[in-house]
């Protein structure tokens, strides 16, 4: 499937039709759902009536825009009027929400055609997609491994082609690991940037939309259309957004005008050998491109896992108390009592993953431990974010690992919920600091799986975040490889 530029040429030409485009789509989709499990609703319907409106507008002379009759998968815990919203748990089985999240209407409006809702790690917890309490979501590099999580639905959806673009949700790394493990690009905007109406909510503070894609400058269309104020969303921010596609070019000049450091606490024990050979040829490249390289430390970096694994799993406990079986959701049929309803319904809806972090908050936010563990967990967070506010005084973009290692097979870590949570490394610290991220290609191991670079700027500079990323993209083919499932 052609990129969002391509694709909307071939529109307004009048070559093919947006039905057709869609229908293409969505035969990828029947074809390789059996084996790929990316999608948990496949919303055909409703996908060929917007294609016929975008078709119907181009008959009558109308002007599209770019996201016109493209097909994008959404992360199925953003709430789409009519059709279910499961967060991939047993608690939302049968949820059917009566309103439509402000990020979804946007694409509608804009003429995106919904394909479908993408899996995930229920409630978005987890680094994997195996905690979806529906289906396991495969690699499309080797069906044999995860695609990351939480959002490995929409990563593994895009990589396979079987969207063009797809929305995720990001509270420690949740696009960028799953990019990075499917080869694509992903990207957490700044904290606010992009509305949270409608996205069901994990851990609040944390939480951000952003969008998938093959190419940057697919994923830098996706986001213009999905940023922007909206009331609705008390943390949203009111800046103008720019056009981030218009802005992006092949290389920065003129020669050390760009300063790129690398954090040097991300290249230390832990990290596979092949990745920290894939990110430090990134990181030369950047140098040929024109950008001067200098070795920066953030030396709190290191407590963001920790820090994250106080502050994200309190906010879930108040978040998911909501989900007691009285209002909407799942209930349990045999309570006898009140208490019992609440108890039992709650043990049956949730998973084991997410039990396990309701629990941990709780523990967090009870008399006599809240100021020993969430309160100073909130003040080390403030220091993980002098640190790159630091950083930012000496260099423009910051550079590390999306994850320390490629994609890791089924079940290898289900057991381990550490080793699980090491995943989200080099991707947390930004969500606590309310920074953008981006995850690129950059390689691929020896057993043929990609790696990612990614890229950080300060808060509000996803421009500058999408040209250097482009500018590096255009200087290389990883962007190009595809994976092999006909």
């Amino acid at each position: 499937m052609a990129s969002i530029r391509e694709l909307h040429k071939q529109l307004i030409r009048k070559e093919r039709s947006a039905v057709e485009i869609t229908q293409e789509a969505l035969d990828r989709i029947q074809a390789l759902e059996p084996k790929l499990h990316s999608f948990l609703c496949v919303t055909a319907d409703r996908a060929l009536q917007q294609a016929r409106a975008v078709d119907a507008k181009i008959a009558a002379g109308e002007e599209i825009g770019l996201l016109a009759g493209i097909p994008i998968g959404i992360k199925d815990n953003m709430c789409t009027q009519g059709i279910p919203t499961t967060c991939a748990s047993k608690m939302l089985e049968n949820f059917v929400p009566p309103y439509e999240s402000t990020v979804t209407q946007k694409l509608a409006d804009a003429g995106a055609v919904m394909v479908g809702k993408t899996n995930l790690d229920e409630f978005a917890m987890g680094s994997s997609t195996e905690n979806s309490a529906y289906q396991v979501t495969a690699n499309p590099w080797d069906l044999d491994r995860v695609p990351g999580g939480s959002s490995g639905g929409s990563a593994a959806a895009v990589a396979a082609k079987e969207c063009v673009v797809a929305i995720g949700s990001d509270t420690g790394g949740s696009i960028r690991q799953p990019a990075s493990f499917c080869g694509v690009v992903g990207m957490k905007p700044t904290y606010g940037l992009v509305s949270r109406f409608g996205l069901v909510a994990f851990a609040s503070s944390l939480d951000q939309i952003g969008p998938f894609g093959r190419t940057v400058e697919d994923t830098a269309i996706l986001l213009r259309a999905i940023a922007g104020y909206d009331p609705k969303d008390s943390t949203s921010l009111k800046v103008e957004i720019p056009d981030y596609a218009k802005a992006l070019r092949p290389n920065f000049k003129p020669r050390g005008q760009l300063r790129v450091g690398f954090i040097k606490e991300t290249f230390g024990e832990g990290l596979d050998s092949t990745v920290w050979q894939a990110v430090t040829k990134a990181i030369e490249q950047l140098q040929n491109l024109g950008a001067e390289i200098q070795e920066i430390s953030c030396p709190r970096f290191r407590y963001g896992l920790p820090t994250y694994y106080v502050i994200a799993p309190s906010e879930a406990s108040a978040n998911l108390a909501r989900y007691d079986g009285v209002k909407y959701g799942f209930r349990t049929p045999n309570a006898d009592n009140l208490l019992s309803m609440y108890t039992q319904t709650r043990a049956a809806g949730f998973g084991k993953e997410v039990k396990r972090r309701i629990m941990l908050g709780t523990y967090a936010l009870s008399a006599g431990y809240y100021d020993a563990y969430y309160l100073k967990a909130q003040k080390v967070r403030t220091l993980i974010k002098q640190d790159f506010l630091r950083a930012f005084e000496k260099v423009d973009i910051l550079v590390c690992p999306t994850a320390p290692t490629t994609a890791f097979k089924v079940g290898e870590n289900t057991e381990d919920p550490l080793g699980m949570y090491l995943n989200d490394l080099m991707t947390i610290p930004l969500n606590l600091a309310g920074l953008p991220g981006l995850s690129v290609p950059c390689g691929f191991d020896e057993k043929g799986l990609p790696i990612g670079v990614q890229l950080i700027s300060n808060v509000l500079r996803e421009d500058l975040l999408l040209q250097v990323a482009y500018a590096y993209e255009q200087s290389t083919d990883w962007h190009l490889r595809t994976p092999q499932l006909d």
